[in-house]
């Protein structure tokens, strides 16, 4: 994989907010499902979260920086730029690796001699056998595969009740997925081994959660807000009724004397948070009055109170 920076096209001292940023535009436009007639859209997309996933990652990100490990998370060469060959030097004829010399100037030197000191042995002898030892020059694991991306649109009310979500593979296999406490739009879930086969194995399968939308309910961080209407009888006289919430409709008491806008609570009606236990739903009563009702008409018309419900704003 390229550059992960350069994938996102961000700074190298981009803050998270900023790779967030990258990500989220980018990920909108590559999105399998806006260019099914375009292949490379899809592993450009791929591509696009790999590196959103490794920079997001501190741990990780730092030791990249740090050329510990290369874009694709694995760890790069224990010799750095390796060992240079040619001519090291003005008129140097010798061998030259991470800034150390060996010969030059034509002066012979037996390099069997330097790397049985190194590695404990000529031709991989020594005690342990097995050429180099002692961990300098150790042979790194074979590489895993790439992971893969992909993208889980989840109803609002899937999310916070933690409904389990299928999911398809690469490999058409299909997984019933539990979604994490505290789930919202953007949380990515790791499925270890699900990616790209490998010679060390397969990588991971990264899922993007995208929280759909709801036609009425609303997400205000581990609460959920409705908009409820009523009648203007049942503003005025009070009583129970039925409420909707995300798993299942239950009965509230609205207050006698209510006004729209006033906030009722339903404990535990929220999202699952991370810390445990839940948020609440936030229900706001909006008293809805009929059009071209005669009759109320008629009742207004001839009640006298209700006084001024604007004198506190001084008009």
């Amino acid at each position: 994989m390229a550059d992960p920076y350069s994938t996102l096209g961000v700074a190298r001292g981009a803050s998270e907010a900023d790779i967030k940023k990258a990500y989220r535009k980018l990920a909108k436009e590559l999105h399998p499902d806006r260019n099914k007639d375009n292949p490379k859209a899809s592993e450009r997309f791929s591509q696009v979260t790999s590196a959103y996933d490794l920079l997001t990652d501190k741990e990780k990100r730092a030791r990249f920086d740090r050329g510990e490990i290369d874009a694709d998370g694995n760890p790069t060469s224990p010799f750095g730029a390796g060992f240079a060959g040619g001519r090291g030097g003005a008129g140097g004829g010798g061998f030259r690796s991470q800034g150390f010399e060996f010969g030059g100037d034509g002066e012979g030197v037996d390099m069997s001699d330097i790397f049985e000191g190194l590695f404990g042995g000529r031709g991989g002898g020594g005690a342990g056998g097995g050429g180099f030892a002692s961990g300098f020059g150790r042979r790194q694991p074979p590489p895993k595969g790439a992971n893969a991306a992909y993208r889980l649109r989840v109803p609002f009310v899937d999310a916070a009740a933690l409904a389990p979500q299928r999911i398809t593979l690469g490999d058409g296999k299909t997984i019933d997925l539990k979604l994490p406490a505290g789930v919202e739009d953007g949380t990515q879930m790791r499925l270890s081994g699900k990616g790209e086969p490998g010679p060390g194995g397969a990588g991971d399968a990264i899922v993007t959660i995208e929280v759909v939308p709801h036609r009425f309910f609303t997400r205000d961080g581990d609460d959920v807000r409705l908009d409820l209407p009523v009648t203007l009888g049942e503003a005025v006289l009070g009583g129970p009724v039925k409420v909707p919430t995300v798993e299942k409709p239950v009965m509230l008491t609205v207050p006698a004397g209510s006004s729209s806008g006033k906030v009722l609570r339903l404990k535990g009606k929220g999202f699952h948070k991370k810390g445990g236990g839940r948020g609440d739903q936030l229900v706001t009563l909006m008293v809805d009055l009929p059009a071209n009702d005669a009759a109320l008409r008629q009742f207004v018309e001839g009640w006298d109170g209700g006084g001024n419900p604007r004198a506190a704003m001084g008009v």
